[in-house]
């Protein structure tokens, strides 16, 4: 089974198990609050592919991720959040390098509107907007085969949309299934060819087409004063070839590049604080 397969299949089940626990006799749930904090750390292993010419980034990243729900009387849902992830990557490719630097930024806006499906059990479907940043930085690396790294930038702009599903569990417990697709605006890649060689200019590309998926299952243990959430989740995205570029030497057009389709996977969890 491809990991696309996987992915997809980690979607449809959180679905499916969002439908099945909507008819679960649960306990009792105190009263949703106003506003809503989350902070804490995650770590997750991040895979990223161009299938078409056998290139690959993969290594563990750590981070922080934050955010703040409101919830209006009238049902609404209103959301910001951000992460931000560190790590070391290793390259396949053109030979291998290992220790790459790879840091990551990420921030949404997401709006939704709380329905009641009784037992205290919500159904939240929302939509939003979203920017993600990734930096891979090889400059002043060298490959296997003799291959010479550069900086590489990728922004990507993208709407999620999807469903969260919340309800009671046993005691203290309390249980959210979110499930998302992303639609993808437009990507931009920035490749710093002038860190190989200072004769080359950076090569700037354009996406327009892809799309991405995720899903999660946050646990929350709740508390006097705060409460504690696990988080297992698991991101996809699928980019298909980016619009070609020209590629100068010494200020002279002597080709083109473009960005190659590519499928990125991030899989792993967060422990929070919420209060």
């Amino acid at each position: 089974m491809s990991i696309r397969s996987v992915v997809w299949a980690c979607a449809a089940w959180a679905c499916a198990a969002a439908v099945a626990l909507s008819g679960v006799a649960w306990g009792e749930q105190s009263e949703m609050p106003t506003n809503q904090w989350d902070i804490g750390p995650e770590v997750y292993y991040f895979r990223y592919k161009e299938p078409d010419v056998s290139v690959e980034f993969e290594g563990p990243m750590y981070g922080l991720v934050g955010s703040f729900t409101h919830h209006h009387a009238n049902r609404l849902m209103l959301r910001a959040e951000g992460r931000g992830a560190w790590g070391k990557v290793n390259y396949t490719g053109s030979g291998t390098i290992d220790g790459i630097q790879d840091w990551t930024l990420e921030g949404r806006l997401a709006a939704g509107y709380n329905m009641p499906i009784g037992g205290n059990r919500r159904l939240t479907p929302f939509v939003g907007v979203g920017y993600r940043y990734l930096n891979d930085d090889s400059s002043g690396k060298t490959s296997s085969t003799g291959a010479v790294g550069y900086e590489r930038e990728s922004n990507y702009l993208y709407s999620p949309v999807g469903v969260e599903f919340s309800a009671p569990w046993r005691g203290h417990w309390a249980v959210t299934i979110s499930a998302e697709y992303d639609l993808f605006w437009n990507g931009w890649q920035k490749s710093h060819l002038e860190d190989a060689d200072p004769g080359f200019n950076t090569v700037s590309n354009t996406q327009n087409r892809g799309y991405g998926v995720r899903s999660s299952i946050m646990l929350q243990r709740k508390g006097e004063r705060v409460d504690w959430v696990i988080a297992p989740f698991v991101r996809w995205w699928s980019i298909k070839d980016s619009e070609n570029a020209n590629v100068t030497y010494a200020g002279t057009i002597i080709g083109y590049g473009y960005e190659p389709k590519n499928e990125t996977l991030e899989a792993g969890g967060t422990v929070t604080v919420r209060f």
